[in-house]
Formats: structure tokens, sequence, C-alpha cells
């Protein structure tokens, strides 16, 4: 069975295989998603600790605002490792369309992911 799939893949065949995404980082799709996600919730922690950062300048909480502005830059430094990975994986995706392209074979958003597994893309 090894040996016809890697000869039909010499060929620029695909071989099909029935395959259902189980969780969201079962396709590439499915991981730029989540990571979408939770850049959302991110940023929307994000605007939640400037607004207690005002309050605690505000109330002159010193040690509290010193302690906000950590989880500000935190949260920083993870948004900026979020962006990378939605640019990764937005790469991955595309260079994913440009070699299955190339092989010939149709790219339908339902049958990427039996061509993924199939490919081991």
């Amino acid at each position: 069975m090894a040996e016809q799939a890697a000869r039909q893949r010499a060929a620029g065949k695909a071989l099909f295989v029935s395959y259902e995404a189980e969780t969201p980082f079962d396709s590439i799709e499915g991981s730029h998603e989540y990571v979408a996600m939770l850049a959302e919730s991110l940023n929307e922690a994000r605007r939640d600790v400037e607004a207690e950062i005002a309050a605690a300048d505000r109330d002159d909480a010193e040690r509290r605002k010193q302690a906000l502005l950590l989880v500000s830059y935190n949260l920083a430094k993870l948004h900026l490792h979020i962006t990378t990975s939605r640019r990764i994986l937005n790469d991955l995706r595309s260079l994913r369309r440009l070699l299955l392209a190339e092989r010939g074979l149709a790219v339908n958003p339902e049958d990427e992911s039996e061509v993924s597994a199939a490919e081991g893309i």
C-alpha cells in the first residue's frame, strides 16, 4: 500500500483518504480561525487592562499600576506572537494551495482537509 501511494504521488496524483477534522487544529484553516479568535480575545483583554491602568492612575495606586503595566507588556508580547502565528498559517495555506495547483488538483475548501491528510501537508 505504501509503495502504491508513493507511485501515485510520483505520478502527480493525490491519494484521497476519508478524513474528518476532530479538533480545530486538524487543518490549517481551523488553526487560522482559532488563532484569529484568540487574537480577538487578546485585544479585548488589552483594552480592559488599559482601562484598569487608567483607573489605578486616578486612584494613585502605584503598585497596582506597575503590576498592570507588566501585564500590558506581556499581553503586547503575546499579541506579537499571535500576529506572527497568523502570518505563518496564512503562508502555509498559500503554499499548500500553490503546491496543489501545480499538481493539477482541484482546491475545494471542503476537500482540503482530505487532501492535506493525504499529502501530509
